[in-house]
């Protein structure tokens, strides 16, 4: 359960909603398209809302065991993130997520942290920020298409996006769907390392004229270790009144990263 708390936070904080006009979607990828149009199209199609309250059927599975919980999510848009995973009826984590802070607490350990995103970007060995959270979440890039050139081709009727030049020990591909411009697959590995990472949408579902993931499957390995999370979305309601319930209860252990 520890491990599957960590993998669920790493997820969660591993693109702000776009105002780009972008180009009209078909069922059939364009070649002619330029990777510069694909990327304004793809940061047009991220959702319009000010509030979103959701809930999510979570399944992990490693190479020991199969498990499934209960996820509420919450968001203010561009500004609060607040996850509760529940078992049977029991909340077992909280997560609460702003730009500038991250704060965590699981039941069953009785830990926590509370603290920036420089301290866990340090932990996890990677740079994550508030965006990153909020784009996976909503089915956009986690990685910012505007700060590196990328090259474009259609494979298998999708956009594959790739940098022109790829980081070192950090190689990352984006497949966007031609209909919507949203996530199909991504995937980051770190060979170094050998750790891969690949997230995938298996379809979308359209409320108030926005795209909104329905399926999201999360692969990570390292080394002879593997995991996979489902994340099954069961519900999602626009612009609603929403709060935030988030407090560290008494005697937990802060964790030290």
């Amino acid at each position: 359960m520890h491990k599957l708390l960590y993998l669920l936070f790493l997820v969660v904080v591993l693109s702000s909603c776009g105002g780009t006009k972008g180009i009209t979607g078909s069922n059939k990828a364009d070649k002619s398209f330029s990777a510069k149009k694909i990327t304004e199209s793809h940061a047009a199609a991220s959702p319009n809302f000010s509030t979103l309250a959701g809930r999510l059927q979570v399944v992990y599975e490693d190479n020991n065991k199969l498990q499934s919980i209960t996820v509420s999510l919450r968001m203010e848009k561009d500004k609060i993130i607040w996850v509760k995973a529940s078992l049977l009826g029991i909340t077992i984590a909280k997560v609460l997520i702003t730009p500038d802070r991250v704060s965590y607490y699981e039941t069953i350990g009785s830990t926590y942290f509370d603290g920036d995103f420089s301290l866990l970007s340090e932990w996890l060995g990677t740079d994550i920020d508030f965006e990153k959270a909020q784009a996976i979440l909503l089915g956009q890039s986690m990685f910012n298409l505007n700060t590196m050139d990328y090259t474009v081709k259609v494979a298998q009727n999708q956009y594959q996006l790739s940098p022109k030049q790829q980081p070192q020990n950090f190689i990352h591909y984006l497949f966007l769907n031609p209909e919507n411009f949203k996530v199909v697959s991504g995937s980051l590995s770190q060979p170094n390392d050998s750790r891969l990472l690949s997230i995938r949408y298996r379809d979308y579902q359209k409320i108030d004229g926005g795209f909104y993931p329905s399926d999201i499957l999360i692969n990570a390995s390292e080394k002879e270790s593997t995991t996979k999370i489902e994340l099954n979305y069961k519900k999602i309601e626009l612009n609603v009144s929403v709060s935030f319930p988030f407090t560290i209860p008494e005697g937990y252990e802060e964790i030290q990263l």
